[in-house]
């Protein structure tokens, strides 16, 4: 008789392991979800938000840290003008940034 006992309060502590098991899992995919995905598909949506927004004459910079501005707007690609006679096709993808308002530092 003692022995059911024991057996039974040893399967209601196995459970209840189990179920703080589920909800530490749970908060843990909630923290990451908060803290680490979210921010960052809201950063993702602002950039590609910006890169729909961009239009010829504005002044950008590309992944690769060249400035210049925009002469036409392509599907899938921006021709950037970087100095008088020299023009460069870069994917939407690599530019980053409208530099209308940013200074490039001479030295």
């Amino acid at each position: 008789m003692l022995n059911l006992i024991l057996l039974q309060a040893e399967g209601a502590a196995q459970q209840g392991s189990q179920w703080s098991f589920w909800i530490m899992m749970i908060l843990i995919f909630v923290v990451f979800y908060f803290f680490m995905i979210r921010p960052q598909t809201k950063k993702q949506k602002e950039l590609q938000e910006k890169r729909l927004n961009m239009k010829k004459g504005d002044k950008v910079v590309t992944a690769g840290g060249i400035y210049g501005e925009i002469k036409e707007v392509q599907e899938t690609a921006f021709l950037i003008t970087i100095s008088k006679d020299v023009t460069i096709k870069v994917s939407k993808d690599s530019v980053f940034e409208d530099a209308s308002d940013a200074q490039p530092t001479e030295k």
